[in-house]
């Protein structure tokens, strides 16, 4: 199996040679586990939301910017996940990931809607310039997806104040870090290279999602016969 310990949006090379894919990824026994721990995390979310609705909705101004900033996120990753799921473009062990993780992603952005309400931020267009259109620039933009999500929750949980804003994004916390090791493993990295993670900070997250230019004013795919998608 190839080695690629450093893969981010930094090293981000669509149009470059890419990491050979593992010979053989999990299956779909370990698919079904992986979406199976997912949805679970997912009902919890979806608990915390209609915790926070009973309880009026109080999330402080502070709250409220955390998690419409990670509300954002969810809603690149889910378009990213469903466009290469509607493109067709993928195969095997690749389309069943974008499959199952892309439904989970959809379900963080009607969990984090369900908790802000009418403060929920609006879903931004995106184009993702190709990468959801091949096998391996999806997977290597999928890695770096999944390393940065992981940081940016970590970098952000301890700063929320309401305990179903913390409960939401912690639970949210650990089904990144599975679908990093998870897209880690397809596209033969190191699921887990150091011993310890170091979070981002807002606007070190910002900077990156900026550099790749996949948050447009408006919604495009490079293939013109493909169908359009923006979430």
């Amino acid at each position: 199996m190839t080695r690629v310990d450093h893969l981010s949006f930094e090293r981000l090379d669509v149009d470059g040679a890419l990491a050979e894919s593992a010979e053989r990824a999990w299956g779909m026994s370990r698919g079904t586990f992986l979406a199976a721990a997912a949805g679970g995390s997912a009902a919890v979310i979806g608990l915390t939301a209609r915790d926070a609705a009973a309880q009026g909705g109080k999330l402080g101004a502070r709250d409220v910017a955390i998690l419409n900033y990670a509300l954002v996120l969810e809603y690149l990753q889910s378009s990213f996940y469903t466009e290469a799921e509607r493109l067709k473009a993928l195969r095997g062990d690749a389309a069943e990931a974008a499959r199952v993780v892309g439904s989970v992603e959809r379900a963080h952005v009607k969990a984090f809607r369900d908790v802000l309400g009418s403060k929920a931020t609006k879903r931004p267009s995106f184009d993702f310039q190709g990468t959801t259109e091949g096998q391996e620039p999806f997977l290597k933009t999928a890695v770096a997806f999944e390393d940065l999500a992981v940081a940016a929750y970590k970098g952000q949980a301890t700063r929320l104040k309401a305990q179903s804003a913390l409960t939401a994004a912690v639970s949210i916390h650990s089904v990144e870090a599975r679908h990093a090791a998870w897209m880690r493993y397809l596209v033969g990295a190191n699921p887990a290279r150091t011993a310890f993670d170091q979070p981002k900070s807002k606007s070190e997250i910002n900077r990156i999602v900026r550099s790749t230019n996949f948050i447009t004013s408006r919604a495009s795919t490079q293939r013109k016969k493909a169908p359009r998608f923006t979430g």
